[in-house]
């Protein structure tokens, strides 16, 4: 039998960091009279998130080895009716496996943040704002039901407006972090609308209950349309997720998000607020096995993103806007995934890429600081010899993502590719060719940064903007300004090495039980019947080191090797190539540079067309209607009354007689007449 995990352990995971966050948001900032200084600040921090690592740890090995499970209401809010309305955990192989990730990326990146942020004036408010994300989606991961999945979503799209604005003095990073609020807005709204429509038709808010009437969510019909309820939830639902995890056209928040600090990167962008879509959709299972229309739309989008948002990242010279288009396009990956009914290979996914993913952040935040934060590109080369910590990590993380046989993205992608093939939705082939012809750009963008950072003619001495000063608050971080590049301390190396062991060894090691096992057995439904892709693909596995020996010879391997060496040829043999190729395909490169155009779509068509129907409800319903004709119009009338009724009350005595009179001949002839 199951054993039972204890309560107060389980909500000492999310506490612990809101305690740190609160200490130091008030104590060590202005705020509360800086009473903390930067030491105490980080320690009570970086406490909290431990001890929260070490729960969660012991939770995923009770979850895994002793079959532990927790299903239970810690506290009761409100009752609406018969509407309950409670906190409560839900601790099965899913929400540990991500309790287990969440909080030991975080860890990482709160010890990599002391080397990072050393000399920021924000810095104790910074740990505060990181550790207080942290308890966001640890509420998110754990609930049971979607009023505090809810709370969650919308706490860790708050915590991120303040993160990616932090430096807000900075014009770029105000712009970015409204950017990343309103969009987050738009697929709010309809993740909302989807829990709207649970509720008024399950008249629960609890996942065990509403799974428990999804048969009946099936058979109703959309009031008004010819639509199937539960086809209109999950796409309510789904376009929650593409917002949050930057999916194809809300994706467009995700690149400008890099305004802020490196660290934050890593910790929003790699393993926690991107994946919270992946994680829902993954939760929702039993309702979106329902629905094939819903899947199909997600495997489309999914697939769109995947390859496009690669493509953009082939022409970017910013470090980290690389590794970010590269998070959108494995984002969409694992979105595939979802789509194929493969959810335990996306999730999957998302805890391998939350590792190297991570990494590949840490590693270009240790580069920058190498480099007296110089972000270009193709201002750097030689990096390796002067920084040997920050190349083989970022060799390790560079080969885990783009799928080398026996590291972590391998066994995670490739099982993508393969459900994803098996699949049999009408969306399948386009999917197919999408995940694969992204294998060869994640390649070639990839080591195309690889080789213009680390390797190469050193061309930092020749940046033009190396001399043009920086920003005080968050330019420097304590670093000298001299010539060549140097290592970073060792808060920032330990993390990057960490990083660096799961991202080469986790998939070996995880993807029996969690692929081929029963980890997910009770936290993920698919109907083998209906969706047969994944149960073809557990059954062509033989174990991993089976499955990295055959790759050897597929065509993913043959694809990524192409990769690497397009990119080993045109920036390392041939660099006068690239400029020739831009040249002749100017058309292409103009439209990725403008990024498809989709930020000018946004601005010129659809916010103009906003701000038209604003303008118009403003104009015509405002002030024309409710104040022009209902406020305005009310008094005047009641006005032009009075005014009538005012010039007949005269104060004569025979003005009055007179209208008895005439009143009195009225009534008389209005009944002789009716005789």
């Amino acid at each position: 039998m199951s054993q039972t995990l204890s309560a107060s352990n389980l909500l000492m995971v999310p506490l612990a960091p809101l305690l740190g966050s609160i200490l130091a948001g008030i104590w060590g900032t202005r705020f509360g009279g800086n009473r903390l200084g930067r030491v105490a600040s980080h320690s009570l921090t970086i406490s909290g998130v431990f001890i929260a690592f070490v729960l969660s740890a012991m939770t995923l090995k009770s979850v895994a080895l002793d079959g532990a499970r927790f299903n239970e209401t810690i506290y009761t809010w409100m009752v609406v009716g018969g509407l309950k309305m409670e906190i409560g955990f839900l601790i099965d192989g899913l929400s540990a496996m991500m309790m287990f990730v969440v909080t030991f990326v975080s860890l990482m990146v709160h010890i990599y943040t002391i080397g990072y942020m050393e000399e920021d004036e924000g810095y104790n408010r910074f740990f505060s704002y990181i550790s207080l994300f942290t308890f966001s989606m640890l509420m998110l991961v754990m609930s049971n039901n979607m009023l505090q999945l809810f709370f969650g979503w919308e706490a860790v799209g708050l915590v991120s407006y303040l993160l990616i604005g932090f430096w807000f003095n900075k014009p770029t990073a105000i712009f970015a972090n409204m950017k990343a609020f309103l969009v987050n807005r738009v697929g709010d709204f309809g993740f909302i609308l989807g829990i709207g429509l649970v509720v008024a038709f399950a008249g629960t808010l609890n996942y065990a209950e509403i799974f428990a009437k999804s048969a009946e969510l099936a058979a109703l019909i959309f009031p008004g349309t010819d639509w199937m309820l539960i086809t209109v939830i999950c796409i309510c639902l789904f376009i929650g997720a593409m917002g949050k995890s930057a999916q194809f056209p809300l994706h467009v928040w995700l690149p400008d998000s890099m305004e802020g600090p490196t660290p934050i990167s890593a910790l929003i962008h790699a393993a926690t607020m991107v994946t919270a879509g992946i994680f829902m959709v993954a939760r929702m299972s039993p309702l979106f096995e329902l629905s094939d229309t819903a899947l199909n739309l997600v495997m489309v989008i999914g697939s769109i993103t995947a390859l496009f948002m690669g493509f953009l990242g082939i022409i970017q010279n910013d470090i980290k806007r690389v590794v970010a288009y590269s998070t959108l396009s494995q984002l969409g990956y694992m979105t595939v995934a979802l789509g194929a009914s493969a959810y335990s290979v996306a999730v999957f996914h998302l805890m391998t890429h939350a590792f190297f993913k991570a990494l590949l952040f840490l590693a270009a935040g240790s580069v920058i600081m190498g480099l007296h934060h110089n972000q270009d590109i193709r201002w750097m080369g030689g990096v390796r010899k002067y920084m040997p910590i920050t190349w083989f990590t970022s060799l390790l993380g560079s080969l885990a993502l783009i799928g080398t046989p026996l590291f972590a993205g391998f066994y995670s992608k490739d099982s993508i590719i393969e459900a994803v093939q098996l699949s049999h939705l009408p969306a399948t082939g386009f999917a197919s060719f999408a995940v694969l012809a992204g294998v060869f750009v994640t390649a070639f963008y990839s080591f195309r940064m690889y080789f213009l950072v680390f390797h190469g003619k050193e061309r930092f001495d020749q940046n033009p903007d190396a001399h043009h000063g920086h920003h005080v608050q968050h330019g420097d971080h304590g670093h000298g300004h001299g010539h060549d590049p140097h290592e970073s301390p060792w808060v920032v190396t330990v993390p990057l090495v960490l990083l660096a062991i799961p991202s080469v060894v986790i998939g070996y090691l995880t993807i029996g039980p969690m692929i081929a096992g029963d980890f997910f057995k009770d936290s993920i439904y698919v109907d083998a019947v209906r969706h047969p892709g994944l149960a073809a693909f557990i059954h062509e596995f033989h174990g991993p080191w089976q499955m990295a020996v055959h790759a050897l010879t597929s065509l993913p391997c043959l694809l990524a090797v192409a990769g690497v060496a397009s990119a080993y040829y045109l920036y390392m043999v041939n660099p006068a190539l690239p400029a020739t190729i831009q040249r002749a395909f100017m058309p292409i490169y103009t439209l990725l540079e403008n990024k498809y155009y989709m930020d000018w779509i946004n601005e010129n068509v659809l916010a103009r067309a906003a701000r038209a129907v604003g303008a118009g409800l403003w104009k015509v319903g405002d002030e024309a209607i409710i104040d022009g004709a209902v406020v305005n119009g009310s008094w005047r009338l009641v006005g032009w009354i009075s005014d009538g009724v005012r010039k007949a009350q005269t104060g004569y005595l025979y003005h009055y007689a007179l209208v008895m009179i005439v009143g009195v001949f009225v009534l008389m002839t209005y009944f002789v007449w009716l005789k």
